[in-house]
């Protein structure tokens, strides 16, 4: 079996590491994928890059720009969205003909277009897409924000500024969604039993294949090692306990930043004795922007992509916070639990699913800083660590093992092409 998994970045955001990923685990268990990509960062030779063409350039900045002229030239919200406007034909490559089955990823932000999706499908290939978060669900948005518009029809979008109508770009977006889903069919994968739940409400859904499969971790390379000569490495403080808190982009309001904050001001302030015995590290880029705000010492790691130092983060760290306000399957929350880590974060999104609340971390209630703030101090300071630590271990090791996830995946694959009668 041949699978040829697109998606935009090999490495560049949180759909990409779980792609890649993914196409490890099926090389490892008896598949020949690939994966397709236009920004190619690595040199994995199972990794291929769109052919070179201005155009790769030109269909992210059209698109970026028909964005910014519906914001009213205003950033805000600028990366929130897309339109699948532009994108590139992959039905001609070599790679496309030569596979059996279409994996379809995060193929935003120029990738590929509704109409170059709607050539997928008229090759006859059999289909399927990863969800990694909401926008094949939605008109233009990733993430819903408690926004029901989709259960009908897209329209009026909060994130268009002065919109007031129900024929935005929002619905005309909904509407080409629509018409696609109608006229080929789609094998979804959403990365959690939430977001599975939350696709089934859109109107775009009804009658459509979808089932829950979580991202699969490398365990081989995500795993206990010894905090000590990680901190080493990292040129952290030895004898203190160290909270983590990781995003790709610190200040993304998404990510929680804010109730981070909150919660370690409000530690310190009920437990000032913590000022002597804990720090903070933070990885991600800007990082240093949120030191300032924070009442323990705090280090900022920056950005890092080299996977070797980003395990000895995870494990030079006591406790991972995440206090996504809105979030899939963090694959950061499996990574830290992979190196024995117990993890806090808010009940939202797929992370009670990662996180079983004082099993191998702590579930804390949503937006609320004084219970994340209680969960943090519960992790370090009143439960058995040590067996939160192998918990958190074991809860990946059955989950979301290569071979596990790989497994439901061939199923996926046997079906779709069942159904193609191949």
């Amino acid at each position: 079996m041949r699978v040829l998994i697109v998606n935009t970045s090999d490495n560049t955001g949180g759909a990409a590491v779980a792609a890649n990923r993914l196409k490890d685990a099926l090389n490892n268990n008896g598949v020949k994928a690939k994966m397709l990509v236009r920004d190619k960062n690595t040199d994995d030779i199972t990794v291929v890059a769109l052919p070179k063409s201005p155009w790769l350039k030109w269909n992210f900045l059209w698109e970026r720009f028909c964005i910014f002229l519906h914001l009213h030239f205003k950033k805000l919200h600028l990366w929130e969205v897309d339109t699948a406007l532009c994108g590139s034909d992959i039905t001609e490559l070599p790679e496309f003909k030569e596979a059996d089955i279409v994996h379809l990823s995060w193929i935003n932000q120029g990738m590929l277009s509704l109409k170059s999706i709607k050539k997928i499908l008229e090759s006859g290939k059999p289909v399927v897409w990863t969800m990694h978060d909401l926008w094949m669900a939605t008109g233009i948005c990733h993430y819903t924000r408690g926004c029901s518009n989709n259960s009908t029809q897209c329209g009026n979008c909060v994130l268009l500024p002065g919109s007031g109508s129900n024929k935005d770009l929002s619905n005309k977006v909904f509407m080409r969604k629509n018409s696609l889903l109608k006229q080929g069919h789609i094998h979804f994968v959403a990365c959690s039993k939430w977001l599975q739940g939350e696709a089934l409400k859109s109107s775009l859904f009804v009658g459509q294949d979808i089932t829950s499969v979580p991202n699969p971790i490398d365990a081989h390379l995500f795993h206990p090692s010894d905090k000590r000569e990680a901190r080493l490495r990292l040129n952290l403080p030895l004898d203190k306990k160290i909270i983590l808190f990781v995003s790709q982009k610190v200040t993304d309001e998404r990510k929680g930043a804010k109730y981070f904050v909150e919660a370690i001001n409000k530690l310190t302030d009920a437990h000032p004795e913590m000022k002597q015995t804990t720090v903070i590290a933070i990885l991600g880029g800007h990082s240093e922007d949120i030191t300032s705000l924070l009442s323990l010492p705090s280090y900022p790691l920056g950005y890092i992509n080299q996977a070797k130092r980003i395990v000895d983060v995870y494990n030079s760290a006591n406790a991972f916070v995440l206090p996504s306000l809105e979030d899939n399957l963090p694959n950061t929350i499996m990574e830290a639990m992979a190196c024995g880590v117990p993890c806090i974060g808010f009940n939202v999104g797929g992370i009670p699913e990662e996180i079983e609340h004082k099993v191998n971390g702590y579930v804390a209630e949503y937006k609320n800083s004084d219970n994340l703030s209680q969960g943090i101090h519960w992790v370090l300071e009143e439960a058995d660590y040590e067996t939160l630590s192998h918990d958190a271990v074991r809860k990946v090791n059955q989950c979301y093992s290569q071979r596990a996830v790989a497994a439901r995946y061939i199923e996926i694959y046997e079906k779709a092409l069942k159904n193609k009668g191949i």
